[in-house]
């Protein structure tokens, strides 16, 4: 086994500048994907003047060609020969150019699309253009940059960091997207597209710029060979990771926290508006206090890693954010003014659970592509990786059932939407569906992390001993 560790160490041993340039592959991708999730839903009602049930259903037809586009891609990375830069990373230029190209002609609102207040034809079908063009080309870089971490290091102690630093550069990618909703509302809470599209501008290039760093300063320390294309593998390499209870647990509960992150962004956006009565940095100070946890987690949750496993910690931490969102649903009853602080100080106190899971999400992702490897003897880790991408990305189409469903219900629609004024019965919906449905979703996580999701401390620290034995064994067949 000494000679076993000494394969493993041979991939191992990363410095801070490793873990800084892993971390902004997320940066990149998370400062064009946060313009979708927290502020594309407002630019389509209220900019492009889209039907509600039109942008759901966009969303669902997105998802479910995704379910063709995922795999393909992870398919490509698994098969196709290594360039001089490795198997993954270079689709962070390939794949980070069209990308912030995208980004930027997804809000773009040129003249025609919006007559007389009213969205047009060519209006409904640009936006479902671009945003499907912008899923694929966020695949094309996504994929890989998550299969990354399974050749960047085989150390499962590093990939738990390694994880900690992707959540810490996705909250530094979200973060320009909160000062962009500080600022591009006017005084009646109309949005001002000018302030608009030049934040989508900055973003996108600073997009580009991070996947540019993260090109440069990530090495891929494990050498994997392609897989030779044989009929019928795609579909054995989807059954094996769908069949796989660790990487199936993990994908639905990996869903279930960006449809939750995704519907709480959209959500309050409208919310703080209109039941609040609220703009500037009160619409974005729910997200704010919720990320802020993360910067004191950080530095306590390998630790925690280490004493208790990643498992344990998430589940207890879903407890806490399910009880805090359902504490939420009770603030209705008291003065709104005092129930806005009292919202605020929820906000913060169920960001606390929500990242525990969420700096131990892409680690548990990986220790589950781990398990499919060693229970199937077959190492494609972006066929499997494409799998808990697909789950997340329907967790996109929840939340977008969700959102808009909640507006259609309203009324929220067409020239009305920009002076749309709210009944009380109407607010107290909005309300109670603001605070149940993210309580119901974390709830739900906390009981797959419990009970369906296997690997415990002991499970990880077994399926560290089966790695070092496949790559035994692999040495010794060279």
């Amino acid at each position: 086994m000494e000679n076993n560790n000494n394969l493993i160490a041979k991939s191992s041993g990363l410095k801070t500048k490793d873990y800084i340039a892993y971390a902004m592959g997320d940066v990149g991708c998370c400062l064009v994907f946060s313009l979708v999730a927290s502020v594309l839903q407002t630019f389509y009602t209220d900019v492009l003047i889209l039907n509600p049930l039109f942008v759901m259903l966009i969303f669902v037809i997105a998802r479910v060609w995704d379910a063709i586009n995922d795999p393909m891609m992870g398919r490509i990375c698994d098969v196709t020969k290594p360039t001089k830069w490795g198997k993954y990373r270079h689709w962070f230029i390939w794949g980070g150019i069209p990308l912030a190209a995208s980004a930027i002609l997804m809000f773009a609102k040129f003249p025609g699309l919006v007559v007389e207040n009213t969205a047009t034809i060519g209006a409904y079908i640009f936006a479902g253009v671009t945003y499907i063009i912008f899923g694929m080309l966020y695949t094309m870089v996504q994929i890989p940059y998550g299969s990354l971490a399974s050749v960047v290091t085989l150390d499962e102690k590093e990939r738990t960091k390694l994880s900690v630093f992707r959540s810490v550069g996705s909250t530094l990618g979200s973060l320009p997207v909160m000062v962009l909703q500080m600022v591009m509302f006017d005084e009646n809470k109309a949005v001002k597209y000018n302030v608009l599209i030049i934040g989508v501008i900055i973003m996108a290039v600073l997009s580009l710029a991070a996947l540019i760093y993260a090109f440069y300063g990530n090495v891929e320390r494990v050498k994997i060979e392609p897989k030779v294309r044989q009929k019928g593998d795609t579909k054995k390499a989807v059954k094996n990771a769908l069949t796989n209870r660790s990487l199936l647990a993990i994908a639905v509960a990996g869903m279930l926290l960006l449809a939750g992150q995704m519907f709480t962004q959209s959500y309050y956006t409208y919310l703080i508006r209109q039941y609040f009565g609220r703009k500037g940095i009160w619409i974005s100070l729910p997200t704010i206090l919720t990320y802020v946890p993360m910067a004191i987690l950080m530095c306590f949750t390998p630790k925690l890693v280490r004493k208790f496993g990643k498992k344990e910690i998430t589940a207890v931490g879903m407890v806490i954010a399910a009880v805090c969102n359902f504490a939420m649903f009770f603030l209705q009853f008291l003065p709104r003014d005092i129930a806005l602080y009292g919202f605020m100080g929820l906000c913060f106190i169920s960001g606390f659970g929500l990242n525990l899971f969420a700096l131990q999400v892409w680690a548990m992702a990986t220790d589950a592509i781990d398990d499919v490897e060693v229970k199937t003897g077959s190492k494609e880790s972006g066929t499997a990786y494409s799998v808990f991408m697909f789950f997340r990305k329907m967790g996109q189409v929840i939340s977008a059932v969700a959102v808009n469903g909640a507006l259609v219900s309203f009324g929220y629609f067409a020239s009305a939407s920009s002076d749309f004024t709210f009944t009380e019965s109407q607010l107290s919906m909005m309300f109670n569906l603001a605070t149940l449905i993210p309580a119901v979703m974390f709830g739900i996580m906390a009981l797959v992390l419990f009970f369906w999701y296997p690997l415990s401390k002991q499970k990880v620290a077994e399926l560290q001993d089966a790695k070092e034995k496949r790559l035994e064994e692999a040495e010794k067949t060279i």
